[in-house]
């Protein structure tokens, strides 16, 4: 049966990007002396991320880059036969003005295979990102997959949404800080680390797919990255990851026939009761004369 390897890496990348250009053979290589075809490296890949997440306007902004630009090239050419996820500040125009997204690129030696740009943008991201629109999967040279880009995670809609469109492997790639509100002594007893891990794993496992989750380590700005690159299988159980020091997670599975498996008696999209699921927020009920108190 045909094995596929996935890597998930956990790695510091930071706003100079002939640094990163440079760094970033010796992690591909690395990989493909492992076996691995598919490698997902963090959100913000290039030209790193934000400094602060409530006004990061008030600071420098990520450099952004063009899909067709020389950057994105550079990468692909180093993919050759793998097929790679990175993280960029996507430069683009919209309405007559330029913009800039967060973006997930997939690239492949033949060219770019899939362009996600984040949805969901928290606090104040918005001040440096428009939100993209919507989530796709796309056909690779290793099966069908789909991308999400940190906050995106914690949206179940985000990962069902691939799972319905046919992925059957996530990518998705983070900048994923440790809490900025309630700071602990220990990153593997922070908050956002708890949730980190449960989403990754509550999102594979309640779509019975792969899940390989990237993220940044280090210290950009006033952020402390946690690290915890994983690859995550159907039952949601984490089979390789790097904690929160720099690393590769690496995973080999036949994942047509792991996501076969686990659907094959229950079968989490199949068994949907779409007419039961409300969607969007019901309006507040109007309080009852009858129960107020004189």
């Amino acid at each position: 049966m045909p094995t596929t390897t996935m890597g998930a890496v956990a790695a510091h990348f930071g706003r100079d990007i002939d640094r990163t250009l440079a760094k970033l053979p010796g992690i591909i290589d690395q990989a493909r002396e492992r076996g691995v075809d598919l490698l997902v490296l963090p959100d913000a890949t290039i030209g790193g991320y934000l400094h602060d997440m409530y006004h990061p306007a008030d600071e420098p902004l990520p450099p952004a880059v063009d899909l067709d630009g020389p950057e994105v090239a550079a990468v692909r050419q180093m993919a050759g036969d793998m097929v790679v996820c990175f993280g960029i500040a996507e430069r683009a125009r919209a309405d007559g003005a330029e913009v800039r997204y967060n973006t997930a690129v997939c690239v492949h030696g033949d060219g770019v295979l899939g362009v996600h740009r984040k949805v969901h943008l928290p606090l104040g991201e918005s001040e440096a990102y428009r939100p993209g629109t919507g989530f796709d999967a796309f056909d690779t040279p290793v099966g069908r997959i789909g991308m999400l880009i940190d906050f995106d995670k914690t949206f179940p809609e985000s990962a069902r949404s691939l799972a319905l469109d046919g992925a059957q492997v996530i990518a998705c790639l983070s900048a994923w800080p440790a809490s900025v509100t309630d700071r602990s002594d220990r990153l593997r007893n922070d908050r956002q680390a708890h949730l980190f891990d449960l989403y990754d794993c509550a999102r594979a496992a309640e779509n019975q797919l792969y899940l390989v989750s990237a993220n940044q380590t280090g210290v950009l700005g006033g952020l402390r990255f946690l690290g915890q690159a994983k690859v995550v299988d159907p039952a949601g159980e984490i089979v390789a990851k790097t904690w929160a020091k720099g690393g590769l997670a690496v995973a080999t599975a036949d994942v047509a026939a792991d996501v076969a498996r686990a659907r094959r008696t229950m079968d989490h999209l199949r068994d949907r009761v779409e007419s039961a699921y409300t969607l969007t927020a019901r309006p507040a009920p109007e309080p009852d004369p009858s129960r107020t108190s004189p």
